[in-house]
């Protein structure tokens, strides 16, 4: 039975702040609100703190010694990465910007990770992918050019051991994924990320409700 229209109103507004509350729970640290600073600086968007747990506990929960990165940023995701991943993981994360690279370096210095923990590779993603390891890979978290993300899921597949996982940040795109009206090409690329994700034989997937949209999928054994 169709609920009131009021009562769909107040359940949504719920639900926002829920959601709200749930982005909002894990206090963040002077290391990751430096790397925060350093992105509004440079304009860079982040991933927020909901997001950035999320990302903790996934790589936590596949007790990742090896995580790929798509879009360094300054930082921010690569912290939670890094505090997730076992004590002698390494984090190859890739970004067309240097400069942001330097600051990221900084983050994790500060953070308290050790220089050989993470391996910092300059250059356009689909450039860099083809040359890391197939299946050398537990996670992949990709928060890059939207326009890229099919060749980005397959890249991942490639690099992903059985069982790895791939996540995909901003799926929601501020709400014009869902909307119905004529959206830009990397919103139509996005739909057809999560339609091809979700009818995939090879992949069990989730989409969860932190920051602007988690896509997460495990590659099946």
């Amino acid at each position: 039975m169709r609920q009131p229209r009021g009562q769909e109103r107040a359940i949504t507004a719920n639900r926002q702040t829920n959601w709200a509350f749930a982005d909002a729970f894990v206090a963040e640290d002077d290391a990751l609100l430096w790397a925060r600073d350093r992105a509004l600086e440079a304009g860079v968007p982040s991933v927020s703190p909901g997001t950035g747990a999320a990302l903790r506990l996934l790589s936590a929960s596949t007790d990742a010694k090896a995580v790929a990165e798509i879009g360094t940023g300054t930082g921010v995701s690569g912290i939670y990465l890094l505090q997730g991943m076992r004590p002698d993981g390494v984090l190859t994360t890739v970004d067309p910007e240097p400069a942001r690279q330097q600051f990221a370096r900084q983050a994790f210095r500060a953070a308290g990770f050790a220089g050989n923990r993470a391996r910092f590779i300059p250059g356009r993603a689909l450039d860099v992918l083809p040359r890391l390891a197939d299946g050398g890979y537990d996670l992949v978290f990709c928060d890059g050019d939207r326009l890229e993300c099919l060749d980005y899921l397959a890249e991942s597949l490639r690099l992903l051991r059985p069982g790895g996982l791939v996540c995909f940040e901003g799926v929601f795109a501020d709400g014009r994924t869902v909307d119905s009206g004529v959206q830009a090409a990397e919103v139509v690329t996005l739909r057809e990320l999560l339609r091809t994700v979700r009818e995939r034989r090879d992949l069990a997937e989730s989409l969860l409700p932190v920051g602007d949209g988690l896509l997460c999928a495990v590659r099946r054994g």
